[in-house]
């Protein structure tokens, strides 16, 4: 039973949160690329990742399931995120826009760490726990991540160790305390704590960091650690399926507000919550059931699915991982310091990019400050600030609902609000000041 509906929030109740996980490997138009060992460029097995992730998670990366259940441990941890989540009408934004559409956004926002990333942190700490793993280690770039598995570590009592890309490191403390507060240890990247770490630091006094750096000093940690195994809040198949409760949940949601939308929109770095948002629906589009449109938002600084290659590449800048077929900047890229920390890996999911290739997600980029002009623009309507992150997908509904207003068409027009940005004020701080460089 749902407990409220209308069309400026709609509600749903804890016997809503979706009981699977929908698999879009089971309905992709062609097979998906496999990974590559990068000796042989012969494709790997589930025993070549042994190293890294549990099987039960291995199994679920390789899963050409459509569904997958979703144990009631992680079910029941969902509560405590806020699961299930609001989809809210951004009515005075349309106001202020004067436009004809309707504007929804998922709000993502409401759980504990701030975004989206929880609902992929549970289920991995959930998977690693049950597979006798004592600790975990990852990277994160702006911190949501990081925070979501401290989060998850301290739930199912693991370890918990995190490399934070050094510029957000420096410019996001507060996301630093968030992780030290659940028992995290973080060190900024690169560090002096691994071998790679060490040798970048000497090659390149004060390097900034990637998300690239940051996966091959977690990657080195996990291989070299006693009963230690890595895990990652994008890119791969197994998170992707993790945060399909967000889609599932909103397509419930629009069902019961009897509309189909014309628009779904998501900001996107490695790809985890625009997939989570669209890949359900992408699923009935590949049925012929919606005719929506997949609107992929990047920084033009990273501009991965506008400006990259299709092509084998790693998924690390040390070149630790297995080769994946991906639009990638190549895995030395060094983004921009820009605002949007976790926009700033150098590769996109091979899901998304298969479906960016196939023609079925339509990738869009923005400069910095053109996204935090759409940022403050939706806070002082609707009283919400954004994450640097979720101002690009903001910046792509906006324009979408003045290309509405043009043509008097009454669009339906809907959005990942992945996070906020109450720990991202800094970014705010510089574009409110003037000082926000305009190039990035």
């Amino acid at each position: 039973m749902t407990s409220h509906v209308d069309d400026m929030r709609v509600q749903l109740d804890i016997e809503d949160i979706p009981n699977r996980w929908y698999n879009i490997a089971a309905d992709l138009p062609e097979p998906l690329p496999p990974p590559l060992n990068p000796g042989t460029r012969e494709p790997i097995g589930p025993e070549d990742l042994k190293a890294i992730f549990p099987m039960n998670l291995i199994a679920q990366e390789v899963s050409q399931d459509r569904y997958i259940d979703i144990p009631q441990e992680v079910r029941d941890a969902y509560v405590l995120l806020g699961r299930p989540s609001p989809l809210q009408r951004a009515k005075r934004l349309e106001a202020a826009l004067k436009t004809p559409a309707k504007i929804f956004f998922k709000r993502e926002d409401l759980s504990p760490c701030g975004s989206h990333k929880p609902n992929t942190a549970i289920a991995q700490a959930y998977f690693n726990m049950k597979a006798g793993t004592e600790n975990l280690t990852t990277e994160t770039g702006a911190g949501q991540w990081g925070s979501a598995l401290s989060l998850a570590c301290s739930i199912f009592d693991l370890n918990c160790t995190v490399f934070m890309v050094r510029i957000s490191y420096d410019q996001k403390p507060y996301r630093r305390y968030v992780m030290e507060t659940y028992g995290a240890k973080v060190f900024p990247s690169p560090s002096n704590e691994t071998e790679y770490g060490k040798r970048l630091n000497k090659e390149s006094p004060g390097h900034p960091g990637s998300l690239g750096v940051a996966i091959s000093e977690a990657i080195e940690t996990a291989v070299h650690g006693k009963n230690s195994k890595y895990s990652l809040g994008s890119v791969a198949n197994h998170v992707m399926l993790h945060q399909t409760v967000i889609g599932q949940e909103v397509m419930k949601q629009m069902r019961m507000l009897d509309l189909k939308p014309d628009y779904m929109i998501g900001c996107v770095g490695g790809g985890s919550n625009f997939a989570g948002f669209t890949f359900p629906m992408i699923g009935e589009k590949l049925k012929g059931k919606v005719d929506t449109e997949f609107v992929a938002v990047e920084p033009t600084s990273v501009p991965s699915l506008t400006g990259g290659k299709y092509e084998y590449d790693f998924g690390d800048t040390a070149g630790m991982t297995p080769l994946f077929k991906m639009y990638t900047l190549g895995h030395e890229f060094v983004p921009s310091p820009i605002h949007a920390g976790g926009l700033r890996y150098h590769g996109m999911a091979p899901t998304v990019s298969l479906l960016t290739k196939l023609g079925v997600i339509k990738p869009v980029a923005f400069r910095q400050k053109d996204t935090f002009a759409a940022g403050v623009m939706f806070a002082k309507a609707e009283g919400i600030i954004p994450a640097p992150e979720t101002n690009h997908a903001i910046k792509a509904a906006i324009d979408l609902a003045i290309q509405a207003k043009e043509k008097k068409e009454e669009k339906i027009i809907v959005f990942n609000f992945s996070g906020h940005g109450l720990l991202d004020l800094g970014g705010y701080s510089n574009y409110l000041s003037g000082k926000m460089n305009s190039s990035a």
